[in-house]
């Protein structure tokens, strides 16, 4: 077991595996990425979240950048593709990047299941941030751009796909045009508008405020239900309603969006799933408690 303050990529699993219904779904450990504290707890004081995930001596604390594979009844599926192979060692270094691999971890958990990159028919972002979408577009050998998943349709919010186009200042250093621009260029992009079913037993929730057009990925099969929370709770510390990142551009949506979400899985028993959690990957809301409880998750270690 590796202690978070010191954590590095190899130290998590490279995929989990659950069967949800009729659904085998993977949790893809494409890497870890280390953030600013305060940046992600915004107005929450350190003393408060220093106490859930312990941070570096440059005040950083370490994020999963865990993705989905999901085996559907007639699509493989993936679910965000981490930062990708296309960063210079400067940005490496400010955020911590650690996902080296073939091309990175990504690939290399989708091969320890027995896929390749080309078996993928759909991926689907959740928003276009670098550490969200980075991995859709691969930087070749001789230097070029290329679809990291050639068959694949890239599905995204028609409204984020066209806020990521035409970014403003607060957020241009989120959204690089390499990682959608070349799929937009070669016809791979379907945009939808609002909640959208985009094959059996996935749905698009539209989850804004950390962008305008952040959206949520809900799994059902056989009575079963799961949501891929991405950046509306980045981890199981995110589970207060007022506990929101200051990257969020939209906090107060951000609030409603998670009070909507929460009722939801308490009352429909969903599993959570964390994308930026390095220790817990999921887990069930507790229907008897007021304030957002998990009730179950697993943890890797504890400090």
């Amino acid at each position: 077991m590796s202690s978070l303050s010191s954590l590095r990529a190899n130290d998590l699993p490279l995929t989990r595996t659950l069967t949800l219904g009729g659904m085998r779904i993977h949790a893809l450990e494409a890497g870890v990425l280390w953030l600013d504290g305060g940046a992600m707890f915004g107005v929450v004081p350190r003393p408060l979240w220093e106490k859930k995930i312990l941070p570096d001596e440059r005040h950083r604390i370490p994020l999963a950048l865990r993705c989905l594979l999901v085996e559907a009844p007639h699509a493989l599926v993936l679910v965000d593709s981490g930062v990708g192979n296309k960063e210079s060692e400067t940005f490496r270094e400010i955020y911590g990047s650690d996902n080296e691999g073939s091309p990175t971890r990504l690939e290399d958990g989708m091969r320890s299941l027995g896929f390749e990159p080309g078996d993928v028919d759909m991926v689907v972002s959740t928003h276009l941030h670098f550490d969200h979408a980075g991995g859709n577009v691969v930087l070749r050998d001789d230097g070029s751009l290329a679809p990291s998943f050639p068959r694949a349709r890239h599905v995204v919010q028609k409204g984020e796909l066209e806020f990521a186009a035409s970014p403003n200042e607060r957020v241009r250093a989120s959204y690089m045009s390499k990682n959608f621009a070349p799929l937009v260029k070669a016809g791979l992009v379907d945009t939808v508008e609002g909640e959208a079913r985009v094959t059996e037993g996935i749905r698009l929730l539209p989850t804004p405020g950390h962008t305008p057009h952040h959206q949520s990925v809900v799994l059902q099969s056989r009575g079963e239900s799961a949501v891929f929370l991405a950046d509306v709770c980045p981890t199981a510390a995110h589970l207060p309603l007022p506990w929101i990142m200051g990257y969020d551009l939209e906090p107060l949506r951000t609030l409603e969006s998670k009070r909507v979400l929460w009722e939801r899985a308490k009352e429909e028993g969903w599993l959570l799933i964390f994308q930026h959690d390095a220790r817990i990957p999921w887990g069930r809301m507790d229907p008897a408690q007021e304030r957002p409880v998990l009730l179950e998750s697993e943890q890797e270690w504890k400090e």
